[in-house]
């Protein structure tokens, strides 16, 4: 009920810009990063949802509504390019700070440290100091106003498990779960396939309107969704037999339709074969 809850409330005040730093480059280089620091696997999705969410914020502190206004003159070009070069400039140094927060947030006892970090952005010719460091996890923090303990798809899949589990579902329960986060990664880095496949199945038509696509992003940012969707998908995967039985339990905890779940599971399993057979 509380994750639930908590994901209503951030798709009600969803900003239009949400998802514009879920970029596949960028979630490829968090998850990459992730790796070679040997994080929890909940700290890399954490770190994108950060990123993202600092970023959009960032951008609406030093921009302003001014990059929405038509007719833009020439010093309010300027005035943009110059913001564009300040994100640019700092862009991996924040990656890196949302990465640093989201170990620091970990259960587990592997965190990222200062020296880790600073040694990481020295090697790609950065040159941060521990106080530049420093000063970019504080500027993170407090332009997010120190809500940074977010809860990830990983939150949702997990607990949806456990709960199918009391329900009396017969699942796998290690090899499903570590298929699912395989598939949470993989929904992750081919966002935006994904969801495009969903979005012309919802709308019965190859060619959304600018307003389809704009509804749509609640469709894309919803958590709940995504974790049901990548449940069945995964139950599909290693047990077909049981696929209709699990749908209807998350269709009864969650309150999401069958046909949500179905056409779901479609556009990732159309990604994932490669194929347009239905």
């Amino acid at each position: 009920i509380h994750l639930a809850t908590e994901n209503e409330q951030y798709l009600s005040e969803l900003p239009e810009q949400a998802g514009y730093f879920k970029e596949t480059r960028i979630v490829e280089f968090i998850f990459l990063l992730s790796e070679k620091w040997h994080l929890d696997q909940s700290t890399k999705y954490q770190a994108v949802e950060l990123l993202e969410r600092f970023m959009i914020k960032q951008v609406e502190q030093m921009y302003g509504n001014r990059g929405n206004a038509k007719g833009r003159d020439q010093g309010q070009r300027s005035s943009w390019s110059s913001v564009r070069d300040q994100i640019v400039n700092t862009f991996v140094l924040r990656l890196v700070s949302c990465v640093q927060l989201a170990s620091k947030l970990s259960l587990h006892y592997n965190r990222v440290t200062s020296d880790t970090a600073l040694k990481f952005l020295q090697s790609l010719k950065y040159s941060c100091t521990k106080q530049d460091l420093l000063e970019s996890e504080l500027a993170v923090l407090n332009t997010l106003h120190f809500h940074i303990n977010v809860s990830t798809p990983l939150a949702y899949v997990e607990l949806l498990l456990e709960v199918l589990g009391y329900n009396g579902c017969l699942l796998p329960a290690k090899p499903l779960h570590q298929l699912c986060v395989q598939l949470l990664d993989f929904c992750y880095l081919t966002r935006e396939t994904i969801y495009d496949t969903l979005l012309k199945i919802a709308i019965e038509n190859s060619t959304p309107s600018k307003l389809q696509i704009a509804k749509f992003l609640t469709v894309k940012e919803d958590f709940m969704l995504l974790a049901v969707g990548v449940i069945s998908t995964g139950v599909f995967i290693l047990n077909s037999g049981h696929w209709e039985q699990v749908v209807e339990h998350l269709h009864c905890i969650t309150g999401i339709t069958p046909q949500s779940i179905l056409e779901f599971s479609y556009a990732v399993l159309k990604r994932i074969v490669g194929s347009t057979t239905p």
